[in-house]
């Protein structure tokens, strides 16, 4: 049930003049030198609205942002720049939300939070220890919750490591080449009822991009009246069941590989087949498949897919792509927009939400994803990702309750000749090669 229990309006404080705030002030919540840095490549938006960041290693990201009232945070020209590209590459030209879905297993309750309850006017002001080492930025949020306060510190942009980006021992010597990778991350909080859900960008300094909606907050004490198999005993006894139900999380982006909208999209099944006679074990045979229509794509073992750029190659002559990975995932089969895992559609700038889509697109034109793979040529191709989580509440759930994660990434394939983080010693080490000495 969404019933929010401080009511809808939300107790600003920020402590800062309208008219600074108008122009776009940011507020610190760290050191100086752990914000982020302009320069003259930067994404093409004012210095408002730009994040830019150069981590340890040497990798520089830059994207624009922008606040949408349902979307929430809308990340714009993305691109990734690695040690020893002279340009920046050119990865999406925007990425955002696009739906959390949540049905409950008693059938009573459905709702689509980033439609139905305006999902980017619950944003919630950020303490500065919940983005240690970076910025908190100032969004002005249209229709929050509280009219007379529309300015939330509600952005928060910092690097946090994220443990061995690789390892590897030399054959003889017993030298070890070793880095710790670095990650820029960009968040925001927004409120829905009960639900805090934490909507995280993550930009690794080896250009996998990272996304993943955390949802916390508090269980409903409304929904308490499910029984077995619907529901799971929370408190004394057995005389309040939290009813289970799913978070359905859509994501849309726009891909602009090397700054064409124009590139394809590749499949790859592989089929593993018994020995053959004189032979030591298993085959395995990868094949590709161009998808060159509207795609309704579900994940299985050895499937993967990939967005190939039109016009771009790296410096071995191969194209530049970046690789699907899903994350974990529990399909809900209820609704028919549900039931695929991704979906490739043709560009339409009048579909913006996987779900109930509120923009008027015309007579006869659907409201959900699964309606848009009607059989379109994909020249600018779409990609929504749809990964799913069925959350049957437990007695830790409470109080408050753990973040539960779920996401997906895009991974770099041939963006680089090499891995972007190599480092000199090895850095003729590019094919085959005698072994390390």
């Amino acid at each position: 049930m969404r019933v929010n229990r401080i009511g809808r309006a939300r107790k600003a404080a920020v402590g800062l003049s309208l008219a600074a705030l108008a122009a776009g002030v940011t507020t610190a919540a760290g050191p100086a030198a752990a914000q982020p840095k302009a320069a003259a490549a930067a994404a093409q938006c004012s210095t408002t609205y730009r994040i830019e960041q150069k981590l340890a290693s040497g990798t520089t990201w830059r994207m624009c942002w922008r606040f949408e009232s349902k979307s929430g945070l809308v990340l714009e020209d993305v691109s990734y720049q690695p040690p020893g590209e002279a340009a920046p590459i050119k990865v999406l030209n925007s990425a955002r939300l696009a739906q959390i879905h949540v049905p409950y297993d008693d059938g009573k309750n459905e709702f689509n939070d980033v439609t139905d309850y305006d999902f980017g006017s619950g944003l919630v002001n950020l303490d500065p220890g919940e983005c240690p080492g970076g910025t908190i930025r100032v969004v002005k949020v249209p229709g929050g919750m509280d009219p007379a306060h529309p300015y939330v510190k509600g952005l928060c942009t910092t690097t946090r490591s994220r443990g061995h980006a690789y390892r590897m021992q030399a054959d003889t010597g017993n030298k070890v080449y070793q880095a710790q990778g670095k990650d820029l991350l960009v968040y925001t909080v927004n409120k829905v009822g009960w639900y805090e859900y934490m909507t995280e960008w993550r930009f690794q300094d080896d250009g996998t991009i990272n996304m993943n909606v955390g949802a916390t907050g508090s269980l409903s004490p409304y929904d308490y009246d499910a029984g077995d198999g619907r529901g799971w005993p929370i408190g004394k006894g057995a005389r309040s069941y939290a009813t289970s139900h799913s978070h359905n999380v859509f994501w849309r982006l726009d891909f602009g590989l090397d700054g064409s909208s124009k590139g394809r999209v590749e499949q790859y099944d592989s089929v593993v087949s018994p020995p053959a006679a004189g032979q030591q074990g298993p085959t395995n045979k990868t094949t590709r498949t161009t998808v060159t229509k509207e795609l309704a794509g579900d994940a299985k073992n050895m499937r993967w897919w990939r967005m190939v750029s039109a016009t771009g190659k790296n410096k071995d002559g191969h194209a530049r792509s970046y690789e699907i990975v899903p994350g974990p995932t529990s399909k809900y089969l209820g609704r028919p927009f549900t039931k695929h895992d991704v979906y490739f559609t043709e560009y339409d700038k009048c579909e913006q939400y996987a779900s109930n889509n509120p923009l008027n697109c015309g007579a006869g034109h659907g409201k959900s994803v699964d309606t848009w793979v009607n059989g379109q040529t994909l020249t600018h191709p779409v990609v929504w990702m749809n990964v799913g989580f069925h959350h049957i509440a437990r007695d830790e759930d409470q109080q408050p309750m753990p973040v539960h994660w779920q996401g997906f990434s895009i991974a770099p394939r041939d963006v680089t000749a090499m891995n972007p983080l190599t480092p000199a010693d090895l850095a003729g080490q590019n094919g085959q090669v005698e072994p390390l000495g």
